[in-house]
C-alpha cells in the first residue's frame, strides 16, 4: 500500500479555527487553518503551511474532530496523492467557512464595494455628472425588488469587480435612473516617470507620444472615478509642472458591459 497518505485514526479537537472545505468524489474534506491566514495564502503573501495550517491533518469533520479515513482521501486524491498535496488543494479550491457575524461583515464590506465601483464608472448620460454612492445605492436596492431585475443583491462568492459590472448591466438595461457606463477623454502631460503610474489608470489609450525636452504626452480615456487620482500622481511626480486637461467629460461607453 502507498505510504503517501499518514492520516492518525484517533480523533483531534481543535477551537478557534477557519476551516477550508472541499467536496470531492461525493465525499466532504476539511482542513483546519489559523484565521486570515487562509486569504494571504491565496494572495501568495503567505506560503510556509506551518503559518496557514493548525495541524497538516485532513478532517471529515473538523468541528468533531473525525479525521478523514486514509480509503477516502486515496480514492478522491489519488492512491500515491501525498498529504502535503491534498491539503494544498483543499487551501486553494476549497470554500472557506465563516461564523454569520464574519459573513454580514463580509456582505458589508463586498456591498460597500461593488456601489463604489457603479459609482465610480457612471454618469447621468443627460447631465454627464458622476452619481453619488447612496444615489447608485438606492437604485440597486429599488432594483433587486423587482422581478427579473437582473439584481438580486451582494453575494459571498463573487468578487465585488464582478459584481459590480453585473450591477451596471442591470441598472443600464432597467433605467430605474438615467444611468450609463461612462469615460473621461482626457490630455496628460507629463514625463517618463510618471508614464508607468498613469497608465495603471488608463482604460485605453487614443494616442500617445514622447516630446521635445523628455515630456510624454497621452491622451485616452479613463474612469470618472480616477480622474482625482490621475491629477495627483502627475502634480506630484513633476513637481507640478504637468497637466491633465479634460477633452470630454463623460464618453459613452457601452461595449463590455
Amino acid at each position: 500500500m502507498p505510504v503517501g497518505i499518514n492520516q492518525p485514526s484517533n480523533q483531534i479537537r481543535l477551537t478557534n479555527v477557519a476551516v477550508v472545505r472541499l467536496k470531492k468524489g461525493k465525499k466532504r474534506f476539511e482542513i483546519a487553518c489559523y484565521k486570515n491566514k487562509v486569504l494571504e495564502y491565496r494572495s501568495g503573501v503567505e506560503t510556509d503551511l506551518d503559518e496557514v495550517l493548525q495541524t497538516d491533518q485532513v478532517f471529515s469533520n473538523v468541528s468533531k474532530g473525525a479525521l478523514a479515513p486514509k480509503a477516502d482521501l486515496q480514492k478522491a486524491f489519488g492512491e500515491n496523492a501525498q498529504t502535503a498535496d491534498i491539503v494544498r488543494e483543499i487551501l486553494q479550491k476549497g470554500e472557506l467557512q465563516v461564523g454569520e457575524k464574519e459573513r454580514s461583515a463580509k456582505l458589508d464590506q463586498l456591498h460597500a464595494e461593488v456601489i463604489s465601483i457603479v459609482a465610480s464608472k457612471c454618469v447621468d448620460p443627460g447631465s454627464k455628472r458622476v452619481y453619488t454612492a447612496s444615489m447608485v445605492e438606492k437604485a440597486l436596492a429599488e432594483l433587486a425588488t423587482t422581478q427579473d431585475g437582473g439584481w438580486h443583491g451582494v453575494k459571498d462568492n463573487k468578487s465585488a469587480k464582478a459584481q459590480a459590472l453585473e450591477a451596471i448591466k442591470a441598472l443600464v438595461a432597467a433605467q430605474i435612473i438615467p444611468i450609463a457606463r461612462a469615460r473621461m477623454r482626457l490630455r496628460i502631460t507629463g514625463n517618463k516617470k510618471c508614464k508607468d503610474k498613469v497608465m495603471e489608470h488608463v482604460e485605453s489609450v487614443e494616442e500617445e507620444e514622447f516630446l521635445a525636452g523628455g515630456e510624454w504626452e497621452c491622451t485616452g480615456f479613463v474612469e470618472p472615478g480616477k480622474y482625482k487620482a490621475l491629477v495627483d500622481i502627475v502634480g506630484a511626480e513633476t513637481k507640478g509642472r504637468g497637466r491633465v486637461e479634460i477633452l470630454d467629460t463623460a464618453v459613452i461607453h457601452e461595449e463590455g458591459i
